[in-house]
């Protein structure tokens, strides 16, 4: 079964669908618009599939558009491992790739219009000053003494300040709205500042740059966005992008939809907050597989199904809400339970040896890559007179329920035969250090001859035949389900214990030419990929993507997590 069904409706859908009934538009167009100062991450994916998806399932096209107006935070990297990030999840712009920066010259004759108009100034207050002239929610802002010059003298500062005349940081363009407007964003909001640095996209040719409020809804007006789907904190926004539009000579007049950004529960997705981790070096980089970015859940073993299956599941809605952890990885769960070869690996061995098997006697063994899908086909393993169990997998004083190995006990080897554990080897601190067994030649394929039941069944190696390995095992990076609330430092909620290193481990001899995409699930101990980073031929690196269950985050019905409207 896939992991991807038909989208549930959701009140996007519902506008885009009367919308296009009442010939409103006669096909939708939307946008994806980041801005390429830092990596995506799970949140980001969010808004990808719903402005992706709903293009397609409308028979309408999306852009991908970098809002690209702060070179002094901005890089080609960025704009390069966004444009990869969306490819990866499975969608495609086709021409439609655009920046904001390619409509600076329009941005910058709609600025002098609205200095013609009497509709913006320059002013010369600091920015210090500028904030405390802005007032509160509870108190109307102070005018600037800059407010009222003239047409003239303002047209003719905005030009020496696009020459680069004046000192970075000397003087703002600012929008003249309304000094004791409720809405903060409409109290003569900053239009332009100077910059003194190239820009990733269009180089040296300015010295000034617009704000993001500015350029992000002409954007759309200039491409002709019909919907523009963004989160909820832009809602306050909304005013100030429909002022522009009503006072400027604008080819198209986009309306603005909001929805409820994503809140993930054991996780930070603040780019701030994200960056100090990388930057403090509490992470290993962006790509880091405890992030939750693109680019490190791609490292642990996300797939771009399970992702895209996780963002239909959760829906489009309006309220704020939480989303557990164990939701996304059950998408993936469900994944790769269908496209994920089974094999056997030991990550923390115990040595056996079965003293009645012919030593230098080795055989081979057919073992399924999938139970239900005979279609993946099958692979062989070797059994010889040395193995490796997980040190799990024994016990010398077996508790109650336990029908692994114990002494005297037996227990079936996956595919193999049925062993009678006999005794034990172990070190001065009375640690067992190797197993030793008696196996039933009558019972190859785990079987027995004479039909008796056998409980217990464990995974295996052949030790002259496994591959050594490092595996790594990921836990959430915090330990609380909500470190990034107000009021506290989020980083007293690190879990020291988020990462496991297992250096010692033992893998089946089907692994040992593992590519650097490989994904596979170890039976009875999870799913795991080979790492991006450090996996090469000769050091064979794996990461736990996920578990077999959901062994630490207690069940939540998906409609009690969030609601759609």
């Amino acid at each position: 079964m896939s992991t991807e069904s038909v989208a549930p409706s959701n009140f996007l859908r519902t506008i885009i669908d009367d919308d296009l009934k009442s010939g409103k538009h006669g096909s939708i167009v939307t946008r994806f618009p980041p801005e390429p100062n830092g990596y995506l991450h799970i949140g980001h994916a969010k808004s990808i599939c719903l402005n992706f998806g709903l293009a397609r399932d409308f028979g309408g096209r999306c852009h991908l558009r970098f809002d690209d107006t702060n070179p002094a935070k901005e890089d080609r990297e960025y704009i390069e491992s966004i444009k990869e990030s969306v490819r990866w999840l499975g969608f495609d712009w086709g021409e439609h790739l655009y920046y904001a920066s390619d409509y600076f010259q329009q941005l910058y004759d709609w600025a002098e219009y609205l200095i013609q108009q009497g509709k913006a100034y320059v002013e010369d207050l600091s920015a210090e000053e500028i904030r405390a002239h802005r007032g509160t929610l509870t108190e109307p802002g102070k005018e600037s003494p800059f407010r009222n010059r003239s047409v003239e003298e303002n047209l003719t500062l905005f030009r020496a300040m696009k020459r680069g005349d004046f000192p970075e940081g000397s003087r703002v363009l600012r929008a003249r709205i309304d000094m004791s407007s409720p809405n903060l964003n409409l109290r003569d909001p900053v239009l332009y500042r100077i910059i003194h640095a190239p820009h990733p996209h269009v180089g040296d040719s300015w010295r000034i740059y617009p704000m993001y409020d500015f350029a992000h809804g002409q954007s759309d007006a200039i491409e002709g966005i019909t919907h523009s789907i963004c989160t909820l904190e832009f809602e306050d926004h909304k005013p100030l992008y429909e002022w522009f539009l009503d006072n400027l000579p604008v080819p198209a007049r986009p309306r603005q939809y909001e929805f409820a950004r994503l809140n993930l529960t054991y996780t930070v997705m603040s780019k701030r907050k994200l960056n100090e981790l990388v930057t403090q070096r509490i992470v290993g980089g962006w790509d880091d597989p405890r992030l939750p970015t693109l680019m490190g859940l791609r490292r642990r073993g996300y797939t771009p199904a399970s992702i895209r299956a996780f963002c239909e599941r959760i829906g489009v809605g309006r309220g704020d809400s939480w989303i557990d952890m164990s939701v996304l990885e059950e998408c993936l769960r469900e994944d790769l339970n269908e496209r994920a070869p089974r094999v056997m690996g030991v990550l923390k061995p115990l040595k056996v040896v079965i003293d009645n098997y012919p030593e230098g006697q080795v055989e081979e063994f057919e073992a399924a890559n999938h139970p239900q899908k005979p279609e993946m086909g099958s692979r062989t393993v070797s059994f010889s007179r040395e193995l490796f169990i997980e040190q799990d997998d024994f016990m010398q004083e077996p508790s109650k329920g336990f029908f692994r190995m114990a002494p005297g006990k037996e227990v079936r080897l996956r595919y193999a035969y049925i062993v009678r554990c006999t005794g034990v080897v172990s070190d001065d601190n009375g640690v067992v250090t190797e197993v030793h067994c008696q196996y039933d030649p009558a019972s190859r394929g785990g079987t027995a001859a004479d039909g008796r039941k056998i409980k217990g069944t464990i995974h295996w190696v052949s030790a002259p035949h496994a591959v050594a390995a490092e595996v790594r095992l990921f836990d959430y990076l915090f330990n609380d389900a909500n470190p990034d609330r107000g009021g506290v430092d989020y980083k007293q909620f690190l879990n020291p214990d988020s990462v496991e290193i297992l250096t010692n481990c033992k893998l089946e001899a089907s692994l040992a030419t593992a590519g650097s995409d490989t994904q596979v699930q170890f039976e009875r101990l999870g799913y795991f990929r080979t790492d991006s980073g450090d996996s090469r031929p000769g050091r064979l690196v794996f990461n736990r993507s996920v578990t077999l269950k959901d062994t630490r985050a207690k069940k939540l019905d998906i409609k009690e997590q969030h609601s759609t409207i």
